[in-house]
């Protein structure tokens, strides 16, 4: 996506993002995104459990949302918004940061959390093929092909889990609600685009944002009598802060000042990245046990998702 430069970001090289090598600077950065994401799934799966997943989702991005706010304060950025676009971004909160991760919070009852970041890889697929149906626009046919090789590649590396479960398991269950979340970012996706035209600064959206969507998710805890309750471990809460601060604030600033600085298309490859760390992960502390269908399949969506990201520049 298009961003607009945000007041904290480092300034723009006088070269084309698209033209000039890394720098050190850029190195770190998208070092802090690649890792900051792929761990994020990791803390998702210690966040499920005694806290109920409505809550999580509300501790979590107030938190966030209470750190994005005191950023615009910092910095001097814009904070007033017409009442037309608090709604355009309401939704876009609901969408985003509360539907979204919601389901995939749910879907971590069912799947390692390798695998739910290889789902939500696909949302650069799923956002072409939104746009081609939405806004009429056509895709080029590097970004079909991209695009039919990454759901492809879906299928493959949950083939073996669908084999051991069967087609009424849990594998099902989890892979149809990271599904579920994709397809709510995605959505999400064309909001925030729309907000990007009529001008609104997307660190502005993206604070109000996390603001509705932190609402929303208390109104669904709410509305079930869910508690808001806080596990008083270690663990629990050491994931929130990462996911809070590193995951959603930190690893945000990051990516805003690399799209400033390289350009969107060659920062848009940290989708491709993280799924694989992600999946590392698993494999160390989650036991993820890797086939050759598995392998073949996380190539086939990291290629997938290069010729997509390609066929956009």
């Amino acid at each position: 996506m298009n961003i607009r430069p945000a007041p904290l970001t480092e300034p723009v090289s006088p070269k084309r993002p698209t033209d000039r090598s890394f720098e050190p600077l850029d190195y770190g950065l998208y070092a802090l995104t690649v890792v900051a994401w792929s761990a994020s799934w990791f803390a998702i799966e210690l966040q499920v459990g005694t806290v109920p997943n409505e809550v999580n989702l509300v501790w979590r991005f107030a938190i966030a949302t209470l750190l994005m706010f005191g950023w615009l304060v910092v910095s001097g950025g814009r904070l007033r918004i017409a009442l037309a676009d608090h709604l355009r971004i309401a939704a876009l909160g609901v969408l985003i940061f509360s539907s979204n991760f919601l389901f995939f919070y749910y879907g971590a009852q069912y799947l390692v959390s390798g695998l739910l970041s290889v789902v939500f890889s696909l949302a650069s697929v799923i956002n072409l093929a939104l746009a081609a149906v939405v806004m009429r626009e056509r895709p080029a046919g590097r970004v079909l092909i991209g695009g039919l090789l990454g759901f492809s590649g879906i299928a493959l590396m949950f083939l073996p889990e669908i084999g051991r479960d069967g087609f009424s398991g849990s594998t099902l269950i989890g892979l149809a609600l990271c599904l579920c979340g994709t397809l709510s970012f995605c959505f999400g996706n064309l909001i925030s685009a729309s907000c990007y035209r009529r001008g609104l600064p997307i660190v502005t959206t993206n604070a109000w944002g996390m603001l509705y969507g932190t609402l929303w998710s208390a109104v669904l805890a709410l509305v079930q009598g869910k508690r808001f309750i806080i596990e008083p471990t270690v663990t629990y809460l050491g994931s929130l802060v990462f996911l809070a601060v590193v995951s959603t604030v930190m690893a945000f600033a990051a990516y805003l000042t690399l799209l400033n600085r390289i350009g969107p298309a060659r920062a848009g490859y940290a989708t491709v990245i993280f799924p694989v760390f992600a999946l590392l992960i698993s494999t160390g502390l989650e036991g993820y046990r890797w086939t050759l269908f598995a392998l073949a399949g996380l190539v086939l969506v990291a290629v997938g998702n290069v010729l997509v990201i390609r066929g956009r520049r």
